[in-house]
């Protein structure tokens, strides 16, 4: 399992980086309206969703977890879709597709995270992204009325922070791909 997930290291840093994206223009723009707000939440969620779909299926016979991650990217896929298909909605119904699909990603990451505990050591970063997903939801549920932009700039935090943390996941893994490369390559 560790040897597709460094082999697919990429997606995770294309992944953080969209999140990062993603935040950074949620705070330089405080005064955007909701519908652009749920507009660039939908694009995100699909695309993290696609990406995931592709490392799954991509190596469909090989993974142990498989479900797991189908689960998590077919669950952003569609709320990817929903959210760019009724780009109406309200801001409570943005606020539950939000605190819904980040609680499923957040136990998702950390089911994974566990199942690699065998193979590595430091998987704390995806138990982490997991731990930062799942805090998000809860203070989504708990603050359901907040203004706009307190939603924007909570929404924009998660996503830096997110991303960040997917990014160095991402670059423990390819250090770990060359390793089996190199590992492969004397055997």
């Amino acid at each position: 399992m560790l040897d597709i997930l460094s082999r697919y290291w990429w997606a995770y840093v294309v992944r953080g980086i969209l999140a990062i994206l993603f935040g950074i223009l949620a705070y330089a723009w405080p005064g955007i309206t909701l519908a652009t707000l749920i507009i660039f939440f939908g694009a995100y969620v699909l695309i993290d969703g696609i990406l995931l779909l592709i490392n799954t299926i991509g190596n469909w016979g090989e993974r142990d977890d498989r479900w797991l991650l189908l689960l998590e990217g077919l669950l952003g896929v569609g709320i990817g879709v929903i959210t760019l298909v009724v780009p109406g909605i309200t801001a409570v119904l943005l606020i539950f597709y939000i605190a819904a699909w980040s609680l499923a990603t957040g136990v998702l990451e950390i089911a994974a995270a566990i199942r690699l505990r065998k193979e590595i050591e430091n998987e704390w970063w995806l138990i982490l992204s997991g731990v930062v997903s799942i805090l998000f939801a809860i203070l989504l549920m708990v603050f359901p009325n907040a203004g706009a932009l307190g939603l924007i700039w909570l929404i924009a935090t998660y996503a830096i922070i997110f991303g960040v943390i997917l990014i160095i996941a991402g670059v423990k893994l390819r250090g770990l791909r060359f390793r089996f490369k190199g590992a492969t390559a004397k055997s």
